[in-house]
């Protein structure tokens, strides 16, 4: 008998019949004599809606009370999937994350899982139960209900999958699997058979919504056997492993991308030891992420110093800034929004120098603006305007030959 962790996505319990949907899928594992723990998100857009109430109330609501606000969705998730279940016949409990034994850190809107207590759910599993738990949430040691920020549903799924021994942790989810970029945006993009717990980090750092970068460090930590595949159709997914065994022929695996970025600009830092330090340990303690980072020396023997945020982030940040003056004089603050970043990812980028001079000629054949640029063992990062963002993929993916099908064939 093997222990599987199943979770479904906001859109796989989008409705009564998605919800049933998904019950017959958790019950064809018990059929073939697995115990099954199943995490679920909250119903299509519920979690979505829940934040427009509130800000209907409130432009700037309390994180805790959103917190309060946010879990409901998928304690409503939980209790009609069970009830499906127990009418299917099948004995079924289900658990809110702190009834789960979630512990988290004392941050509210983006917790940390720190430990799981998973002997309630053990012993439900021993008296034969499927247990259905709320993705998404967890508690303080001092009871205070968290989340854990948006994805955080998959980070539940591989946490508890890891705490449990699982033997597989599948991510159920309205695609059938990994593909080369997003095909929402890219109509030649291809599903990757398998991809490598690094590439997938950086996939689901640089936007790649399939995945939550917390879930991919957990299973990678843990080496949890995870496949990423559709709840609607039944096909094989994308495994997710130490290192991916199909594809050996892709330089680069995968094309991410994400809008809504914002350039900050610090003129005039004071050119002394600390200083930056100061200002990433200010930003830091607020949860303000900080992206891609670059630093010159003035003439003066200042440090001008730009760095990429989320924009939903700006006004804090700037807020931060202003506050940090004390310890860290500047004359001044610039943004720049309306950006995007496009990034290539590929562990064959390791062994293959050009890659990143490639990017910057597919670029600039197309007159694409890079703004900043990141780069790693296995990425390149561009920051270019948000309205080429869409161009910039598309020939990207051309130029890196993802769009030939038999790229992405064992």
């Amino acid at each position: 008998m093997s222990l599987i962790v199943q979770k479904f996505g906001g859109t796989s319990v989008g409705d009564i019949q998605r919800i049933n949907n998904v019950a017959g899928r958790v019950i064809e594992e018990v059929e073939n004599g697995n115990q099954v723990v199943v995490v679920v998100s909250a119903m299509g857009k519920t979690t979505d809606k829940l934040v427009e109430m509130a800000k209907e109330i409130s432009p700037n609501p309390s994180k805790r009370e959103m917190d309060m606000l946010l879990t409901t969705g998928e304690q409503v998730t939980i209790g009609l999937l069970t009830i499906a279940l127990q009418q299917k016949g099948h004995e079924a409990v289900s658990y809110t994350g702190w009834q789960a034994g979630i512990q988290t850190e004392a941050v509210h809107g983006n917790a940390r899982i720190m430990d799981i207590e998973t002997s309630r759910i053990q012993q439900q599993l021993k008296n034969g139960k499927i247990v259905v738990v709320a993705g998404f949430q967890g508690m303080t040691e001092e009871k205070e209900i968290t989340t854990l920020g948006r994805g955080g549903s998959d980070t539940t799924a591989v946490a508890l999958a890891a705490a449990l021994k699982a033997d597989r942790c599948d991510i159920y989810t309205d695609v059938t699997g990994v593909f080369t970029t997003d095909p929402r945006y890219i109509k030649g993009a291809r599903k990757l058979q398998s991809v490598s717990y690094d590439e997938m980090l950086e996939l689901a750092n640089l936007g790649a919504g399939v995945l939550h970068p917390r879930a991919v460090e957990f299973a990678k930590n843990y080496q949890i056997p995870l496949e990423v595949r559709s709840s609607l159709e039944k096909e094989p997914g994308t495994l997710i492993e130490e290192e991916a065994t199909m594809e050996q022929n892709l330089i680069v695996r995968g094309i991410a991308f994400e809008d809504g970025i914002t350039r900050v600009t610090v003129f005039g830092l004071p050119g002394t030891r600390g200083t930056l330090s100061s200002i990433f340990t200010e930003l830091a303690k607020h949860h303000i992420n900080v992206d891609i980072i670059i630093q010159s020396i003035t003439d003066e023997n200042t440090t001008n110093l730009s760095f990429s945020i989320k924009t939903e982030a700006v006004e804090e940040t700037l807020n931060v800034l202003e506050n940090s003056k004390g310890i860290a004089a500047f004359d001044r603050v610039e943004t720049e929004s309306n950006l995007a970043k496009v990034s290539i990812v590929g562990s064959g980028m390791v062994s293959n120098p050009g890659v990143a001079a490639e990017m910057f000629e597919v670029l600039a054949d197309n007159e694409v603006q890079i703004k900043m640029v990141s780069t790693s063992e296995i990425k390149v990062s561009t920051v270019i305007d948000a309205k080429r963002m869409v161009g910039a993929v598309e020939s990207l993916h051309v130029a890196f030959k993802l769009d030939e099908r038999s790229a992405v064939k064992a």
